[in-house]
């Protein structure tokens, strides 16, 4: 029995697809990549703003043509989307027989056997359930990086978020179930982990009464194998002075910390919810440069929540100026249902979000091409990702560049590298985001 997934949206996502993908083989089923022979189709949605929404619609559509026409015999919708409109896509999509809300994937072969006996189902679980992790998970990322989930849910209650109604109250995993599948990832050839949660800095607060991601980085880092452990999703106020001790401390940590901080007008971030000020971040990202002098930071922002005025998006433009951060994202406003923010008064036009988005970004490419040309001479460590074999060019990753979201660095050369090989390259060139660089010395610890 042959299953296809299809993973949208973000790396945590990813990593419940991962744990479906174990639990099929486990019970086996065999994973394939092709829909035409697939007698199993799951599509793992995301609904987090309007694009990722209509990109899990537009991709059920396509799955449910080889559901009436091709040899697959069940269609699975599981995620987001699953969770927020599970009766309503049984209700308008004849084709799929089974729905899965985010924290039911762990009855992802029930819901197969019921859907290829006839029957169709909506499988669900309390959001306030916690899945476990499955040991040895199905890595799909290529095997030398791999996502370590740390927690499920949000307690922050932004006004323009919808997780906290998808996803459930922040619930953490405990620490040696997290430890256990790290050292089972570093055992299949991982060398880089990434954490993420929906926020990672607050772990553990609701298992064990304080905030102990510190404690969790410790544990990691003394599993052999393991070269780099890098921290994502971190919320600016939730720093803490252990958290930075740590990173500074151990050398398997890499310098890199993401910090979506939306906004940086006062009055937004107050109607947005968040717990931060202009000053407070202020603080925050100048003590992190000065403890940590060589740290990486990366953040989001949203262009054109509602009421903002031309005002407050020149405060974010002469904040992110006078910040100058080394990574940036944009995203314009998504008006979700069921959030508060949706029906705040003064929504603005897709026009001027575009507009200001893009005015940002212009902003922020000055920045990080000036940082990239700044790397020039510079000798740096790097993790192989791949090669382009028609240009005899490999691409590769420094400690500053998250996958997926970051830029890389292309490395001509002779010798034979391999995915997930570390090496110094010397910088020699800039092409916007990227960098460009030759092997200095070649190391595969």
């Amino acid at each position: 029995m042959k299953v296809m997934f299809v993973s949208l949206g973000c790396d945590k996502n990813l990593v419940d697809s991962e744990e479906m993908l174990a639990l099929l083989t486990s019970h086996g089923y065999t994973i394939t990549d092709d829909e035409t022979e697939a007698d199993v189709i799951v599509v793992n949605t995301c609904c987090f703003i309007n694009d990722a929404k209509d990109e899990s619609v537009q991709t059920i559509l396509e799955m449910t043509e080889y559901r009436k026409s091709g040899s697959c015999r069940a269609l699975l919708v599981t995620g987001c989307m699953a969770q927020r409109y599970r009766q309503e896509i049984l209700d308008e999509l004849p084709e799929v027989d089974a729905v899965l809300g985010t924290t039911a994937y762990e009855k992802i072969i029930p819901a197969i056997e019921k859907a290829l006996g006839g029957d169709r189902s909506i499988e669900e679980e309390s959001l306030t359930y916690l899945p476990h992790p499955q040991k040895n998970r199905v890595v799909t990322t290529g095997g030398h990086y791999a996502y370590l989930k740390i927690a499920e849910g949000c307690d922050k209650h932004c006004t323009y978020c919808i997780i906290p109604k998808l996803r459930g109250p922040y619930r953490s995993v405990p620490m040696e179930e997290l430890v256990s599948q790290a050292e089972a990832l570093a055992q299949q050839g991982v060398k880089e982990l990434i954490l993420v949660a929906q926020e990672t800095t607050v772990y553990g607060v609701d298992l064990y009464g304080y905030k102990c991601l510190h404690l969790l980085l410790e544990a990691l880092c003394r599993i052999s194998g393991l070269r780099w452990i890098r921290i994502l999703y971190c919320y600016p106020e939730e720093i803490y002075d252990e958290l930075i001790e740590v990173m500074r401390r151990e050398p398997k940590i890499c310098h890199y910390l993401d910090l979506p901080i939306q906004h940086a007008s006062d009055a937004v971030l107050k109607r947005m919810g968040r717990r931060t000020t202009r000053a407070d971040l202020t603080a925050i990202i100048e003590n992190l440069r000065k403890k940590i002098p060589d740290i990486v930071l990366r953040t989001t922002l949203i262009a054109g929540f509602p009421g903002e005025t031309r005002e407050q998006h020149e405060e974010v433009m002469d904040f992110i100026d006078e910040m100058e951060f080394d990574r940036l994202g944009v995203f314009t406003y998504s008006q979700e249902e069921d959030t508060p923010a949706a029906s705040m008064p003064e929504q603005h036009e897709e026009e001027t979000k575009r507009n200001w988005q893009e005015e940002l970004m212009e902003l922020q490419q000055e920045i990080a091409f000036d940082r990239a040309e700044a790397m020039v001479g510079h000798t740096v460590t790097a993790m192989v990702e791949g090669e382009i074999p028609e240009e005899h060019v490999y691409v590769a990753r420094t400690y500053g560049d998250a996958p997926n979201v970051d830029g890389l660095l292309f490395l001509h050369t002779d010798e034979t590298l391999m995915s997930g090989d570390f090496v110094r390259a010397k910088i020699t060139g800039a092409a916007e985001y990227d960098l460009i660089g030759e092997i200095a010395d070649e190391f595969t610890e």
